[in-house]
């Protein structure tokens, strides 16, 4: 936890909240970064809760919560004009805890469960922030039927996030292609050849994955495979990534692609410069990677009005 979040609870229910905080650090190994947001999303719900109640709720109220409460909640948010995937996430988050005490038979609640997530209009694909990147990797295990294909999904997700892969590329790989010391080599569009640095928490995902495989993979051979040990197909890892969506509560532009505009998005936030971002993308023209220079003045926008003090009036 970066710093300890109160919560407007009563003390029975805090012990439970810190029990719950135990359960997704030390058993779903969420990172510091996910288990921060959650907290947060959580301590939301209370603050609302108890002003809602007129007092401070309980174990009984989280019980005999009806569906106006966690409506209300929602709609509280929204007239505060938070954006949707961020009340969908305060709402997974909730539904979260609820599952958790559920699981441990401290409260059962149905109401909780006929709440529905706002949905948000399709839009193209976009970077995601990097909260919600790290959430998508931290969970990224918990959608396959067994531990290793888990497992894989994670060091898809990983590569696709920590490489700028397509996810043609990512797929494409074979064992030989990660054997070259700290480099991932990579054959793009019109299999021009490219190599991308990889970093040692990739290569530990890369290293858990092939450890827990069933199939002996070989030189020459696919690096990621599916359930009969063929080539892994683009549309499972799709299918993975709509479930780790719904269950974030993110939009529809969450896709593979949408890892690799992330990568190039952040890189650009943290000062790379537009040329070594587009040798790693394996972009042919430099016109093709300033497109993120646009995604950055957008942020620079949106931060500049939210903080100038002539916007404040």
């Amino acid at each position: 936890m970066k710093q300890e979040i109160r919560y407007n609870a009563s003390k029975e229910v805090i012990e439970l909240i810190k029990r719950w905080q135990a359960w997704l650090r030390d058993e779903r190994r969420y990172s510091v970064h996910t288990l921060d947001a959650y907290c947060r999303d959580l301590s939301c719900f209370f603050v609302f809760a108890q002003e809602y109640l007129d007092h401070t709720p309980t174990l009984a109220d989280l019980q005999k919560a009806e569906i106006r409460l966690f409506r209300a909640f929602l709609s509280s948010r929204a007239a505060r004009h938070i954006e949707k995937s961020s009340v969908a996430r305060e709402l997974s988050t909730l539904k979260n805890f609820y599952h958790w005490l559920a699981r441990n038979n401290i409260v059962e609640n149905p109401a909780i469960e006929v709440i529905s997530s706002p949905r948000r209009a399709k839009v193209l694909p976009r970077a995601l922030d990097v909260y919600d990147a790290f959430n998508v990797l931290d969970i990224a295990k918990d959608f396959s039927k067994k531990e290793w294909q888990g497992l894989r999904d994670v060091a898809i997700f990983t590569i696709l996030y920590g490489c700028g892969l397509r996810i043609s590329e990512a797929l494409s790989l074979n064992l030989d292609d990660i054997n070259h010391n700290d480099f991932l080599k990579i054959k793009g569009k019109g299999n021009k050849e490219r190599l991308v640095p990889l970093l040692p928490v990739i290569k530990e995902k890369i290293a858990a994955y092939l450890a827990a495989c069933p199939y002996n993979i070989k030189s020459g051979e696919a690096l990621f495979l599916g359930a009969r040990g063929e080539r892994l197909s683009p549309r499972i890892v799709q299918r993975t990534l709509e479930k780790i969506r719904a269950y974030l509560g993110l939009s529809d532009n969450l896709t593979p692609h949408a890892l690799r505009h992330s990568f190039a998005t952040h890189l650009l936030a943290n000062g790379t410069d537009l040329r070594t971002i587009q040798e790693l993308l394996g972009h042919a023209s430099l016109s093709t990677t300033q497109r993120y220079t646009d995604v950055q003045i957008e942020t620079l926008q949106k931060e500049y009005r939210k903080a100038h003090p002539l916007e404040q009036d």
